[in-house]
């Protein structure tokens, strides 16, 4: 499903990351920073600024800044500006030998694996806490 330009700007508006003290303007040798805050997204190929006003879509092409036309075709920008939403903890994917993850399925229940201090390893008894009373 293709989205437009506008569509893209008014979804992403509210996801961007409002930054203060973005802009500046050099007169003369003097550099001025402007008083404006500023909701930006961007990565390698498109850029997307949000002033209070108005904002604008703009796509890298050749190392230059390009503004994106309102009736252009603005899926790509949208897949690749979009930030997608953290649900949960992530968990580190632990890469598990297959025949450690067959030999583990094989303690039985109530059982776990320990290792003593000697460095062996043995089935202990697993302990069962009642929950503590309030």
């Amino acid at each position: 499903m293709s989205k437009t330009v506008q569509n893209v700007k008014n979804s992403l508006k509210f996801k961007a990351q409002v930054k203060e003290g973005l802009l500046s303007v050099r007169v003369g040798v003097k550099k001025y920073t402007l008083p404006t805050s500023v909701r930006i997204l961007s990565n390698g190929s498109h850029i997307f600024l949000s002033f209070t006003a108005t904002s604008e879509l703009f796509k890298v092409t050749n190392g230059a800044l390009e503004a994106m036309s309102p009736k252009e075709d603005a899926t790509e920008a949208f897949n690749a500006l979009n930030p997608g939403k953290r649900r949960g903890r992530r968990r580190a994917q632990a890469d598990v030998p297959k025949e450690l993850s067959d030999a583990l399925k094989h303690i039985p229940t109530g059982y776990k694996l320990v290792i003593d201090k000697d460095g062996t390893p043995r089935l202990a008894k697993r302990r069962h806490r009642k929950p503590r009373a309030k």
